[in-house]
């Protein structure tokens, strides 16, 4: 039977999607399942392994029925998936040891903060271009080793797999005869040695974490991953392609090459500019990390990206409409807030969780301010779209800096994904604050789309990375109209807005 489609497994934060690509990198069918949020205690957030598992395999189920394709039309599975959520299982079993610590969980600071004290960030920042910080793997495993009882004398015993979402999928897609992950989702955990792409011994030891634990690291694109277990969606398939979503993302905008930039708007805001083979450290805030590895990681030096993150971009969106009842509909919010010319003054600092890159403040709180008797919920619907724009043109603004520092230019288009980058208003507005074009593709799945990219490079169906970028089309080109002294303007304003959430008191 001929294959003529690729299939990607995009597992998120809030749902578990799988799409169904034509080897053009057009969308032929797609599946989606709501992923449960389970949260403890205040600032911790987990997830339950096992549906984790269920919703990826039942939407793989369900594209391929909706495509009424078999898994035999399939030349290889790409996986992307949220990363840094931290999971542990038994070797023998399979059984999760305790739920998945998702990303967002902020469990593990007071770690971080002894870590911090002891003098071992530049270690730290040099190895793996990371900042401590509760946000990545190291600290949630360690923290699970202390906590589950049982947990440390297991895994001194070999007896436990550590992984990040894509590991966790693969060891149950392969029926647990594969232990593996990619180079950019390894980066993520603040174990891996992004010079190398070895786990580094020195890191696991200053965390105590056996090396036993740890899964096999590959190229982004590999036939190393391993085959799905035939009974699970017909026949065997390669797993081919495997990259954390932002990587993933980059990937999948064509952003191959030193100074391209793409942002993507999802419940997070996450921006990468590719540098190339230069790992360089940012001195704005922003993180060094791995980008997606396309060849064998002994044969071509590593590809790095600056990656800066915003901890509450689409979120702000889901927060009018479930704390403030003032839509009741997501897609509601751009005829809410087009319906005032301006936000009236108001600037809203959504720091529901601390504000991440390239401020860096975990203590400070979600603000609004500017408000007057005159404010209404137009204008703060406003105000909270354009929070989203503000915060991610202080990543490219930081992005450039950086760029310009290290002999480069700065970046000159910004190509945007994810689901909030469909509301016009908000790409306009971003484009305005930033000076520089605003691309939307014509695919905006690119998360999907750079998994079953990678598959495909992996699998020969593409020969090279040039052939990919050929396959990329723009549907917008969002062409700033603002005065440049407004816009700059309108950046004071936010930065004296987000020094104001800075002081904001914990809970």
């Amino acid at each position: 039977m001929t294959k003529t489609h690729l299939l990607a497994l995009d597992q998120g934060t809030s749902s578990s999607r799988a799409i169904i690509f034509d080897l053009q990198g057009r969308i032929v069918a797609q599946a989606q399942q709501e992923l449960p949020q389970i949260y403890p205690r205040p600032g911790w957030v987990e997830h339950d392994p096992r549906e984790i598992w269920r919703t990826q395999l039942t939407t793989a189920r369900q594209a391929l029925q909706a495509a009424q394709l078999s898994a035999s039309h399939i030349h290889a599975i790409g996986i992307t998936n949220q990363r840094e959520t931290t999971l542990v299982w038994n070797r023998k079993t399979g059984i999760p040891i305790h739920h998945a610590i998702v990303w967002q969980d902020r469990r593990a600071e007071p770690l971080c903060a002894r870590l911090r004290e002891q003098g071992h960030a530049a270690l730290i920042r040099e190895k793996t271009g990371l900042l401590i910080d509760a946000y990545f793997s190291a600290t949630k495993l360690r923290w699970l080793l202390d906590n589950v009882p049982g947990a440390l004398a297991a895994a001194q015993a070999g007896e436990l797999a550590f992984g990040t979402v894509d590991s966790w999928l693969i060891w149950q897609l392969t029926g647990g005869t594969r232990h593996a992950t990619d180079v950019s989702n390894a980066s993520r955990t603040m174990l891996l040695n992004i010079h190398s792409n070895q786990w580094d011994d020195e890191l696991l030891a200053l965390l105590d974490i056996p090396r036993s634990l740890m899964p096999e690291v590959l190229p982004s694109a590999s036939q190393a991953f391993g085959h799905t277990a035939a009974e699970l969606l017909g026949a065997a398939i390669a797993i081919a392609g495997v990259a954390g979503d932002q990587q993933s993302a980059l990937f999948g905008q064509a952003c191959l090459t030193a100074g391209m930039a793409k942002n993507t708007y999802g419940t997070g805001c996450f921006m990468l500019m590719h540098t190339g083979q230069h790992f360089q450290p940012s001195d704005n805030g922003l993180l060094t990390t791995s980008a997606a590895q396309t060849a064998p990681i002994a044969l071509r030096p590593p590809e790095y990206a600056l990656e800066g993150s915003v901890f509450v971009g689409g979120a702000v969106v889901q927060w009018l409409r479930d704390g403030l009842h003032a839509i009741r509909a997501s897609s509601e919010v751009q005829q809410l807030a087009q319906s005032v010319p301006d936000s009236g003054g108001v600037m809203m600092v959504p720091a529901f969780t601390g504000l991440g890159a390239p401020y860096w403040k975990p203590d400070a709180r979600g603000t609004i301010t500017g408000l007057t008797r005159g404010t209404t919920l137009a204008h703060i619907a406003r105000a909270a779209l354009e929070s989203i724009a503000y915060q991610s043109a202080a990543l490219l603004n930081a992005m450039s800096r950086d760029a310009v520092a290290a002999g480069g230019a700065p970046v000159s288009e910004l190509r945007v994904d994810g689901g909030a980058c469909v509301n016009d208003l908000l790409m306009q507005f971003q484009a305005d604050l930033l000076g520089i074009p605003v691309v939307r593709p014509q695919c905006v799945e690119t998360t999907a789309l750079g998994a079953a990219y990678l598959a495909g490079l992996a699998s020969g169906i593409y020969a090279n990375r040039e052939e990919l970028t050929a396959l990329w089309r723009a549907e917008r080109r969002f062409i700033p109209t603002m005065e440049r002294a407004q816009a700059q303007l309108l950046m004071q304003r936010w930065e004296h807005a987000v020094a104001q959430a800075a002081l904001a008191p914990a809970s």
